[in-house]
């Protein structure tokens, strides 16, 4: 058996009267790849940041190779041979990869570069990266500034590598590539933790899994002696299930047509081009793509916030008819009389007012229906209280600022305050994006309630196996345009990624 590398004993971090990590005791052994996985604000990040130099523990030990170490900042975490890879990366957007990697680096003023390049190539063929390292950091996806991210660590010598939900936003392909990497960093005798909520990962990628809860530790198990089910008992502390229920839509008919839309972001690039397709009623209609796919700018201009310069939208109503949408404005579309609920991905920014309570963010929807100048608290009120308890948010009250909630409860109460006008179309942009698995199918199931009474449900989902799950059909968006739209009951993980990153022409 391989020998610890790293060894926390009793180490507790506090933040006022937040007990963030409690008396927590794990190893990292040499040569093995350990997950940590844990609900939201189970002080996963805040332990790992503690490795990595950025906190410091108000109690306990850090052991670097049995001997007892401070580290006060990621320079000493380095000089333990000790590198962490965020979740968002840090690097100079006008600088090449060569040129980010080497960035804080000890020496001379002026760098061979040349020679700077030969000894990444290095590092680049040793463990299986590619990347060009000419390339500006402006015109890499997100993958290759991972890419960027992990060899400017190991630029710096580790041994020991830590990554934040390293997956978060990468395609089947990418997922594979880079777990591909990892293992041969494993070979090469490197120690990597990974921080993530990714069941399915877990089980393929890691030798161990350490398990947090509240933060506490709870235990670490050999990945080959557990399953996907004992995992997430351990993090929630009860039996749940884990099935997402998929119903057969019913008596399905056309409700939403996009024809030919074409719109520009607010930098002047083109930012959908020429998107067609159908959301049908009582139908969970499922969008795959990478950042920058065109979704956001979907989704706004159906909403009637983002006005297009081509293509046209229209609702078919009860009777068949269509009601022209094109580039009308949300007020204009619900005079119309169509009930369309958006859920965007910036749930405080442009979701909640994170000041308000409950009440007054439900308000936000409803205040039009008061009579004169005198806004009816009542009703908003009765509404916030029902969206509490059916969602079970935990909140010390109603009127508590939501901004002050858990990222889960935030969501359920935009989720909730949506749906509660029972919409005629539902689009929700990653729902569960940073949530845990308790609150992420407490919305699953939300969602499924809405497509079964009959609403048009559009969702895009950075979870590939959580979309194929749910979908009916999936419409995947590659660089603003219409790459497939495919059965999600009979297509599969590597199709769809294909789509996702393909040249479309």
């Amino acid at each position: 058996m391989n020998s610890p590398v790293v060894q926390l004993k009793n180490i507790t971090k506090r933040f006022g009267d937040v007990v963030a990590n409690n008396n927590v005791s794990l190893s990292v052994n040499s040569g093995e790849i350990l997950s940590i996985l844990g609900e939201n604000g189970s002080g996963k990040t805040t332990l790992m940041n503690m490795i990595a130099g950025i906190y410091r523990p108000d109690e306990g030990e850090i052991l670097i190779n049995g001997q007892n170490v401070e580290i006060h900042s990621p320079k000493d975490a380095y000089k333990y041979k000790i590198g962490m890879v965020h979740q968002h990366y840090k690097l100079v957007n006008v600088f090449t990869a060569a040129e980010n990697i080497i960035l804080g680096q000890e020496g001379k003023q002026v760098l061979d570069m040349s020679a700077v390049k030969a000894e990444i190539s290095k590092i680049s063929d040793a463990y299986g990266f590619k990347i060009n390292l000419d390339q500006k950091i402006y015109d890499m996806s997100v993958s290759e500034k991972q890419t960027v991210e992990i060899i400017k660590v190991l630029f710096k010598g580790v041994d020991i590598l830590i990554l934040d939900e390293p997956t978060a936003v990468l395609t089947p392909q990418e997922t594979k590539a880079l777990f591909d990497v990892l293992r041969n960093m494993r070979k090469a005798g490197k120690s990597i933790i990974i921080i993530t909520h990714k069941l399915n990962e877990v089980m393929e990628i890691s030798d161990r899994v350490s398990v947090l809860r509240k933060g506490e530790y709870i235990d670490t198990v050999k990945t080959s002696e557990t399953t996907i089910q004992q995992l997430t008992e351990m993090m929630v502390g009860q039996k749940i299930d884990l099935d997402i229920e998929r119903s057969m839509p019913v008596n399905s008919r056309d409700l939403l047509k996009v024809e030919g839309l074409t719109c520009y972001n607010k930098e002047g690039l083109k930012a959908l081009d020429n998107v067609t397709f159908t959301a049908k009623s009582g139908e969970f209609l499922g969008i795959a793509g990478i950042a920058g796919c065109g979704v956001h700018e979907l989704f706004e201009c159906i909403d009637g916030i983002c006005k297009y310069t081509g293509g046209k939208i229209a609702f078919l109503n009860d009777e068949f008819e269509e009601i022209d949408l094109t580039n009308k404005s949300t007020r204009e579309i619900k005079k119309l009389g169509v009930n369309i609920s958006f859920v965007p991905e910036d749930r405080l920014g442009m979701g909640l007012v994170g000041l308000m309570g409950m009440t007054d963010n439900v308000m936000l929807r409803t205040y039009k229906k008061g009579k004169g100048q005198i806004v009816q608290r009542k009703e908003p009120r009765r509404l916030a209280d029902k969206i509490k308890q059916r969602l079970e948010v935990k909140t010390p009250s109603i009127e508590y600022p939501v901004s002050r909630l858990s990222g889960g409860n935030v969501q359920k109460v935009l989720v909730g305050r949506e749906i509660s006008s029972n919409p005629d179309v539902l689009m929700v942009a990653y729902p569960v994006r940073g949530l845990d698995i308790n609150s992420s199918y407490a919305i699953y199931n939300k969602l499924n309630e809405q497509k079964s009474r009959g609403a048009a449900v559009i969702s895009i989902i950075e979870d590939l196996d959580v979309l194929l799950a749910l979908s009916d059909r999936i419409l995947v968006l590659n660089n603003g345009k219409v790459a497939g739209i495919l059965n999600a009951r009979t297509t599969t993980k590597e199709e769809i990624g294909y789509l996702m990153t393909a040249e479309v022409k």
